[in-house]
């Protein structure tokens, strides 16, 4: 495997990188034909090619073998949250959450939310570009933005959890969640869900908890929360 990871999801059937990946190959990376390669498709396989075609919109590649490479969890982690005004914030933790680990990023409209919209193109990019540099080969899902009181309402295979900050009974989610069980947290916007939006959620099987003492950014709660769920899972 070379130290530098190309990402192709239909490289079993059209052997070639996408105008973005080849451009970085010929015009970053200077490869020529010849040079090997290592390809993913996202989806827990990665590819020994052989570049036989430098082109900075279209390279083509032959397949030496394939590898597979499932994600190193053992567990189904889904964050959902309200995204932030400043889009860079919420870039910034899909980064760090790709690099920890997750499997699906679940924007929500919500009562106080400061984002009514969110195109995923870019978030996009930035998950593909964490999932290389962590070489990994298992592409997290972003869904679109849904509104709250629809997504609460999804089934779930797991344990369900709402962080809020009212004064009410909560239990920390490092004491509540167990090693191995897959879990879905949401995370509200700024000024935090709704009392309403919080009691709707209880209602539909989620248990609310706390993430700490302090009072943190929706970005940080949501990175928090993945650490957490991964710390427990990683002990003896």
């Amino acid at each position: 495997m070379t130290n530098t990871v190309f990402y192709s999801p239909n490289i079993r059937h059209t052997h070639q990188l996408p105008d973005q990946e080849s451009q970085h190959c010929v015009k970053v990376l200077r490869m020529k034909e010849g040079d090997k390669l290592t390809v993913t498709d996202g989806e827990g396989f990665f590819y020994d090619c052989t570049l036989i075609q430098a082109h900075h919109k279209n390279c083509m590649i032959s397949i030496n073998g394939e590898i597979p490479q499932p994600k190193s969890w053992n567990f189904n982690l889904q964050i959902a949250f309200a995204p932030t005004k400043n889009i860079d914030r919420i870039e910034w933790f899909a980064e760090k959450a790709t690099e920890i680990g997750i499997d699906r990023f679940s924007p929500l409209l919500c009562r106080f939310s400061e984002r009514k919209e969110l195109k995923t193109e870019r978030l996009e990019k930035i998950v593909v570009s964490a999932m290389k540099q962590s070489q990994q080969a298992v592409m997290p899902v972003i869904d679109d933005m849904i509104s709250f009181e629809k997504f609460i309402q999804q089934p779930f295979n797991g344990h369900k959890f709402i962080a809020h900050c009212y004064p009410s009974e909560k239990v920390f989610l490092a004491q509540t969640y167990r090693k191995g069980e897959n879990a879905l947290l949401l995370i509200g916007p700024e000024g935090d869900f709704s009392e309403e939006e919080v009691q709707k959620a209880i209602d539909f099987g989620f248990k609310p908890v706390s993430l700490g003492e302090n009072r943190l950014r929706t970005e940080t709660a949501c990175l928090v929360a993945t650490h957490i769920i991964h710390i427990i899972n990683n002990l003896i």
